[in-house]
């Protein structure tokens, strides 16, 4: 067995969808960025490639190349978990957490989970996701980001 975690920060800006997960959450902001800017996918992807000694999403997905641009995270999600199957290992269970003030996240949890299991064949009980805020504290507690880890557990095939 190996464990992998991941981390991402995103600011929160004007104009942009906010999608968490692969939700897409109404809000009168999104999170900036090259791809969709989908941290909590970002840091599974992280947790999944440090799991294996991978490097990072930003190896393998550059956030200088156009073909990335505004792509759903979850195909690079997909992507992450044939680079895990290449290397002979499977995910056992992810545990994650959102990291932002507003807006409220837990109605979105569940289709966020699914979401994760689905793309990564994975039962919804392998896959918790957990809201927090920073009780009003630095960038997260003052809503000018959403940040989000998380860990892998995966073992060999």
């Amino acid at each position: 067995m190996r464990i992998g975690l991941g981390y991402d920060i995103h600011r929160l800006a004007q104009n942009r969808k906010l999608i968490l997960g692969g939700v897409e959450i109404p809000y009168e902001l999104g999170l900036l960025g090259h791809s969709d800017a989908d941290v909590l996918i970002h840091s599974i992807i992280d947790a999944i490639l440090g799991s294996v000694a991978l490097r990072d999403i930003g190896y393998h997905f550059p956030d200088n190349d156009e073909k990335y641009k505004n792509i759903d995270s979850l195909e690079l999600l997909k992507e992450t978990n044939k680079l895990l199957l290449n290397e002979g290992y499977r995910i056992i269970n992810i545990d994650s957490n959102i990291i932002c003030q507003k807006p409220k996240l837990s109605p979105y949890i569940d289709n966020m989970r699914e979401n994760i299991a689905r793309v990564l064949n994975l039962e919804l009980n392998q896959v918790s996701i957990k809201a927090k805020t920073n009780e009003k504290m630095d960038s997260m507690g003052e809503g000018l980001s959403i940040s989000t880890n998380a860990v892998v557990l995966v073992e060999r095939v």
